[in-house]
């Protein structure tokens, strides 16, 4: 997976309550046998019209947000069913991080799984972020995952928390598989002991 550490760009409020999985990756886009392509089913049913053309009253594609790197989103944020879909396609589409005050429990560790940082403020903060990134002017934003903050056009910076091993792999750019192997010569020096331990296993 790619590190994050310090990324800058522009950030997307997509700010309604209780978008679901349905609405992030519409089941049509569930059929394939791979992960290519999930970048156009990513909000397809709010990202096109019925003809097929873009809608021009959805903020991916309005400038400056059709670049976003991050979104700001509602509360209870991908809820509905588990669909890993959902997150590879954000990710395909350049999606970063997100940031909001509630994620649905599977895909928040579908994020973090797949290298897509969320980010829990209060929901006084995410008003704030909410109307200064709806400004095209002041769309554009920093986050130092190292430092813990959102840094504003203006200078100014939002704290967040994350669990320290979430940051950690985030940093690293490591899923589960490769946060286990860091732990490669305790896994097989264990192996070796155990076996000694108990011939009959092998």
């Amino acid at each position: 997976m790619q590190p994050f550490k310090y990324v800058e760009g522009v950030a997307a409020p997509i700010l309604a309550a209780n978008v679901d999985t349905d609405v992030i990756m519409p089941k049509q886009f569930l059929k394939g046998i791979d992960r290519s392509g999930l970048d156009r089913g990513a909000f397809f049913d709010l990202r096109f019209l019925a003809d097929g053309n873009p809608n021009p009253e959805f903020v991916l594609n309005q400038e400056p947000w059709k670049h976003a790197a991050f979104l700001v989103v509602g509360p209870n944020f991908g809820c509905g069913s588990s669909r890993e879909h959902a997150v590879w396609g954000m990710k395909q589409l350049g999606i970063r991080a997100l940031i909001g005050t509630t994620f649905a429990g599977i895909f928040y560790d579908n994020c973090q799984r797949n290298g897509v940082l969320t980010i829990q403020l209060t929901p006084a903060e995410l008003k704030e972020l909410g109307q200064v990134v709806s400004d095209h002017s002041t769309a554009s934003v920093a986050i130092d995952l190292e430092a813990q903050h959102i840094l504003l056009a203006d200078g100014r910076a939002i704290a967040f928390k994350i669990d320290a091993l979430r940051k950690q792999a985030l940093m690293l750019g490591l899923d589960a598989i490769g946060t286990t192997l860091q732990r490669s010569d305790e896994i097989r020096t264990f192996e070796a002991q155990h076996l000694q331990s108990n011939p009959w296993l092998a």
